[in-house]
């Protein structure tokens, strides 16, 4: 789960791409970077820490130009270290760059290839920098100068890269005096936004991974890139859009709408915000057929993005809504951070209590999700602790029972409190006196109301079903690997990189 950002315009967009970049931290708060192209001279910041903390007023001054994109990260198995952020470049042939967020599910045929046929060296474990590679090596088959490049050589490369990298990627890039391009995977797996403004009659574009970010800067939303299509956009300001990939079919991932993406954005015609209102009623209606006479005394959000849906579940059950939790919000998301240690210390730094509201009380407490089960445990004993009579939780989403491959760092099998339990076990280890669960059919139905068309989604984190195709086990193994390994830890230090040495 990462957030990009790319503008096109007449003026210079280092601001813009920093404001937008703001907009999209929640997408990521490990590591930040922005590049930008001056006519054919790139400048490049990237460092780890938040989007404020990389990137200081002394290296905005330096990201000239009117092209640009930008680049908030969180970290994943192995590409946590500071030379791992993004964006990426490549200086052949004419000189690329791009940032990234998903996850490709083939790297070890990707690698062999850019290094045995392509001759392209690879310099970090990265899989954006397979995607740069790859993007790179269709395009010098094209054997042609800069002045002869053609918006058809990066359609052409496109429909060989869809070929030969399989998994979810949305991506942005630049080539320097050229313009600037995007894309997403065959199946639209992570979301990707494109909208407009007019400055002085001319038209500027940003391409984003939501909405939110245009909305900041009063972009117009033109709509979201399809599944399998490519964009490209020149310096003459002429939009070029084609559908590269061979039977495309947009299947989003759910999740995004359950708790990645902010409320206030709109992915594939759909309102995140709308879409958990909607959890929230469906998941009620199932907890009164399980419990026609309950005796829950109060509806307690877990903040954030469970508080959407608890309103419309206090209303369905009839029974109070109430703030039981305050939240410091100086403390990052817990779900996107590298270890169970710091999630652990982070929780309770995160929340506190209202005692008052828990006392001697029957609690539902909504969530969004439960993924480890570690968090859920937690928040569970603080109501305890509060004095509430008895704990019910209930989550919007349906029981993680799959490791997310397309981009989102959930855990391995084993990790998952869902996984190999029934319901009553996953309730004893956490704590509660009833746990509810939304229905995968249920979660569907509330994203497919709220837009037209939008019908099929990647649900493989609830039912196993990787829509790129079976996902081995041998991968799977590989990834349990990798974590014990301890490759998430951070390497070597390599520095800041940039193109300018900008500190």
């Amino acid at each position: 789960m990462c957030g990009v950002v790319g503008i096109i315009g007449e003026d210079f967009v280092n601001q813009k791409l920093f404001d937008a970049l703001t907009m999209l931290q929640h997408r990521g708060q490990d590591a930040a970077g922005i590049l930008t192209c001056d006519g054919y001279h790139m400048s490049l910041r990237k460092a780890k820490g938040l989007v404020v903390e990389a990137i200081r007023t002394r290296h905005m001054e330096r990201l000239s130009g009117n092209l640009g994109i930008a680049h908030v990260r969180y970290p994943t198995a192995g590409s946590d270290s500071e030379f791992e952020a993004q964006p990426f470049y490549v200086n052949s042939p004419y000189g690329i760059a791009l940032v990234h967020n998903g996850n490709l599910v083939n790297t070890d045929i990707i690698k062999k290839d850019l290094v045995e046929k392509d001759y392209r060296h690879i310099n970090t474990t990265s899989d954006s920098e397979l995607l740069l590679n790859v993007l790179a090596a269709e395009m010098h088959k094209a054997q042609v100068s800069l002045k002869d490049f053609s918006v058809e050589i990066f359609f052409d490369a496109m429909t060989n890269l869809y070929q030969r990298c399989i998994g979810g990627y949305a991506v942005v890039g630049v080539i320097a005096g050229v313009g600037l391009f995007a894309f997403r995977d065959p199946n639209g797996i992570r979301p990707l936004v494109i909208g407009q403004k007019t400055i002085a009659g001319k038209v500027e574009y940003m391409i984003a991974s939501e909405s939110v970010a245009l909305d900041c800067d009063g972009y117009e939303v033109m709509g979201d890139i399809g599944a399998g299509e490519a964009i490209f956009i020149g310096l003459d300001g002429v939009l070029h859009r084609q559908v590269c990939a061979p039977n495309a079919v947009l299947t989003p991932c759910i999740f995004e709408y359950v708790y990645l993406a902010r409320p206030d954005s709109v992915i594939d015609g759909a309102s995140v915000y709308a879409t958990r209102l909607e959890m929230g009623r469906k998941v009620a209606k199932k907890i009164l057929q399980s419990l026609p006479d309950h005796d829950i005394d109060v509806v307690i959000p877990v903040p954030d993005s469970g508080r959407h849906a608890a309103l419309p579940v206090s209303r369905v059950l009839n029974v109070p809504y109430r703030e039981g939790f305050v939240k410091n919000r100086y403390v990052g998301r817990t779900f996107i951070m590298p270890d169970q240690q710091q999630r652990t210390k982070s929780i309770r730094k995160k929340l506190n209590t209202i005692d008052h509201e828990f006392a001697g009380k029957h609690v539902l407490l909504v969530d969004d999700s439960i993924v480890r089960g570690n968090t859920s445990k937690q928040i569970v004993q603080m109501a305890r602790n509060a004095g509430a009579r008895k704990v019910s939780i209930v989550s919007t989403a349906p029981p993680i029972r799959y490791p997310n491959v397309y981009g989102i760092d959930m855990p391995t099998h084993g990790e998952l409190v869902a996984y190999g339990r029934h319901n009553q076990e996953i309730a004893d280890w956490i704590g509660v006196d009833h746990l509810f669960y939304q229905t995968l059919d249920d979660l569907i139905a509330s994203v497919s109301s709220q837009a037209a068309g939008l019908t099929q989604f990647d649900t493989s984190v609830f039912d196993g079903q990787y829509v790129t195709g079976e996902i081995s086990e041998a991968y799977f193994a590989a990834l349990q690997q990798t974590r014990h390994d301890g490759v998430r830890s951070t390497v070597k230090k390599q520095g800041n990189v940039d193109l300018h040495n900008q500190e």
